[in-house]
């Protein structure tokens, strides 16, 4: 029985978009209260009744939260345009490794704006 499971987490940071067209209000320093959402997909096993443990998953994102929260993302190598597109992709690229059963990351910047990324 294949289950997707999701943990969701917050940071605080601040950024601006590089690329957007001169005068746009994301072009300039500002900040987001980030919700980031890891999803994972798997067999439910049967004698634990899960397909992982929510505390693993949570390990898994630690290093990358502490990464993000309270800087600004410009600074981070590969952030240098952090969309949420970009950021999606990157989180997933850090995370993928360690959490092979990584099936999606979703990042909103506010409560009605975000992306999923399925690599």
């Amino acid at each position: 029985m294949a289950t997707t499971l999701f943990k969701d987490f917050q940071f605080e940071a601040a950024h601006h978009l590089p690329n957007v067209p001169e005068g746009h209000k994301c072009g300039r320093l500002h900040g987001h209260s980030f919700m980031v959402r890891i999803e994972v997909t798997g067999e439910v096993d049967a004698h634990t009744g899960w397909v992982m443990d929510f505390a693993e998953l949570k390990a898994a994102f630690k290093p990358i939260w502490q990464r993000l929260d309270h800087y600004n993302l410009n600074d981070i190598p590969g952030l240098e345009n952090p969309t949420s597109e970009v950021l999606a992709a990157w989180i997933w690229q850090q995370l993928k490794p360690q959490l092979p059963e990584l099936s999606a990351v979703m990042v909103k910047e506010t409560c009605t704006a975000g992306c999923v990324y399925k690599g």
